[in-house]
């Protein structure tokens, strides 16, 4: 027979990532993005997470919260293959899933307990703001990290040979803001490095404009060849 299952959030993430477009496809491609998740009722209550600092690494189970309404296909077209070439949504990460249920491996950094809040302190991370948070995993290695594993199509780190530069204003922009976001710098240019455009983007020959928000800034790029240049980074709080 079949049956239905409720599940409710624990928590939500505060991430910089305000957009899916320039959000990692994998999680920890970039360290130093770092977000915080802030547990609600009536999960709030530092027993729940004792013992956690044991660990260095945890799995994050989420939902894809903005693609749950869009339904979802059994063969999909994974960006790492260009978007050219299909393959089952279960033979996937894909976030247009049957049920929406995404999962994450995210170091750990610290655990913030204060005032009625609890939340955790993490790094490496591939999720959108406001995702919800379903549950927490600790990372086993001896268990998790299967050194002998094949990855399939995905079988190797991404690289794409990218160089990023910044403009003056751009430079200017992370030097001011240093003291709230010391590696912004290295974020957006790591960022970028994973090339986040869409796959039919990627041989267009002319130059190309983007921006994107990230944490509480707008910025702006140009794409010409394998090169982004930054051009402006705008605090729009």
């Amino acid at each position: 027979m079949e049956q239905q299952y409720n599940i409710s959030p624990i928590g939500y993430i505060r991430s910089p990532y305000k957009q899916k477009f320039s959000i990692p496809r994998q999680p920890r491609l970039i360290n130093e993005a770092r977000a915080v998740l802030e547990f609600i009722p009536p999960f709030i209550n530092r027993d729940a997470l004792r013992g956690i600092e044991e660990f260095s690494h945890l799995w994050l189970m989420f939902i894809f919260h903005e693609n749950t309404e869009k339904g979802w296909s059994h063969m999909v077209r994974p960006p790492r293959l260009g978007g050219n070439e299909r393959k089952g949504v279960f033979a996937t990460r894909a976030s247009f899933r049957p049920n929406g249920i995404g999962m994450s491996a995210v170091e750990l950094i610290d655990v913030h307990a204060s005032k009625g809040k609890l939340s955790l302190e993490i790094g490496g991370v591939d999720l959108l703001d406001n995702t919800p948070i379903i549950d927490i995993k600790p990372y086993i290695p001896y268990s998790d990290a299967i050194v002998e594993a094949s990855g399939g199509f995905a079988d190797t780190r991404p690289e794409t040979g990218m160089t990023v530069s910044f403009s003056e204003q751009a430079t200017q922009a992370c030097e001011q803001n240093i003291a709230q976001y010391p590696v912004l710098k290295t974020f957006i240019e790591k960022l970028l490095k994973q090339d986040p455009r869409p796959a039919y983007k990627k041989n267009k020959p002319t130059e190309q404009t983007y921006g994107v928000d990230l944490y509480e800034f707008n910025v702006k790029w140009t794409v010409e060849a394998n090169h982004n240049h930054v051009t402006e980074i705008i605090k729009y709080k």
